[in-house]
């Protein structure tokens, strides 16, 4: 059977000086897993609003499922003011309360995650209590729960964030993610000791982190690690980059590829993404497969 994933939570409007685009890290997955041909659905919740029609229309234009976004009559579709002056850290001013802050259980979405393969959810939807509720009766019916850490201050707490890792089976952070996180808990002396205490504490299969520029790790459930140095690029911005790695590392392990050669494709994917603007740029897997065979043949990448 073809591989089924589903992503739950927030999707928004990224607002930026003189634009905007519609993003969402949650909705940015969705939308590789689907060009890479993977069966998607996505569950989140938009206003009956000017934002929210157009919204939608953009998500039916990628060829994304809608059947599981919800339309909300009380609260503004989500917005986030996008920060792009450090182009290696783009930092958000999130609007709250939103309609994604208000995520309803339906029945239909509970029987498309008992389908799935994975369940990728984050910690920002599950900022307030609703769609915290929701998600939690969700993540417990997953088989496989992701959790994509996406941490933005300041709509997470400490008490918030563990529990959300209660019930992950991968997750995947940042640098400063990890540092947050493992803080919170013990002391360490590097980025893999902190995997490792995480990946035991948890008892998660997979921790993977990625370091920007200088690529990600993954540590395995049999305590297997892998590094890759990442994709040296010019950067226009690194809005979604984060997310088009953990799309295609999804990808690649959904059809069985090693870890090893599933962190190469997503490093690259990610770095892709850096050399164009904005979170959903054009880019083919063949674009990923000449990166890779670029840097393996020692010639400058982009």
């Amino acid at each position: 059977m073809a591989p089924k994933v589903t992503v739950f939570g927030e999707v928004l409007w990224d607002v930026l000086p003189g634009s905007k685009l519609a993003g969402g890290a949650p909705m940015n997955v969705v939308a590789h897993l689907h060009n890479y041909g993977i069966e998607t659905e996505f569950i989140s919740r938009v206003g009956n609003d000017e934002l929210g029609a157009e919204l939608m229309a953009f998500i039916q234009n990628q060829g994304l499922p809608t059947g599981l976004i919800q339309t909300g009559q009380t609260h503004l579709t989500g917005i986030a003011k996008a920060n792009i002056s450090d182009t290696n850290e783009v930092t958000y001013k999130i609007l709250h309360p939103v309609a994604w802050d208000y995520l309803q259980f339906e029945e239909k979405a509970l029987q498309k995650i008992k389908e799935s393969d994975l369940f990728v959810y984050g910690s920002l939807a599950a900022r307030d209590d609703l769609s915290r509720e929701t998600l939690l009766t969700y993540v417990e019916n997953a088989s496989m729960p992701v959790f994509d850490v996406n941490l933005r201050p300041p709509h997470y707490t400490r008490e918030g964030v563990l529990l959300l890792m209660e019930y992950a089976s991968v997750v995947k952070m940042n640098e400063h993610e990890l540092k947050e996180i493992t803080g919170w808990l013990t002391d360490y002396e590097n980025d893999r000791q902190a995997m490792a205490f995480l990946k035991k504490l948890f008892r998660l299969q997979k921790v993977i982190l990625t370091c920007g520029a200088d690529g990600a790790m993954v540590l395995t459930e049999t305590d297997e690690f892998f590094s890759h140095p990442g994709f040296r690029v010019k950067v226009a911005d690194t809005i979604g980059s984060g997310d088009a790695f953990l799309a295609a590392f999804l990808y690649q392990t959904l059809h069985q590829q090693t870890t090893q050669d599933a962190l190469e494709f997503a490093c690259a994917a990610g770095a892709c993404v850096a050399t164009r603007q904005g979170a959903l740029p054009a880019f083919t897997e063949n674009d990923i497969h000449q990166m890779i065979r670029r840097q393996h043949a020692g010639e400058a990448l982009i």
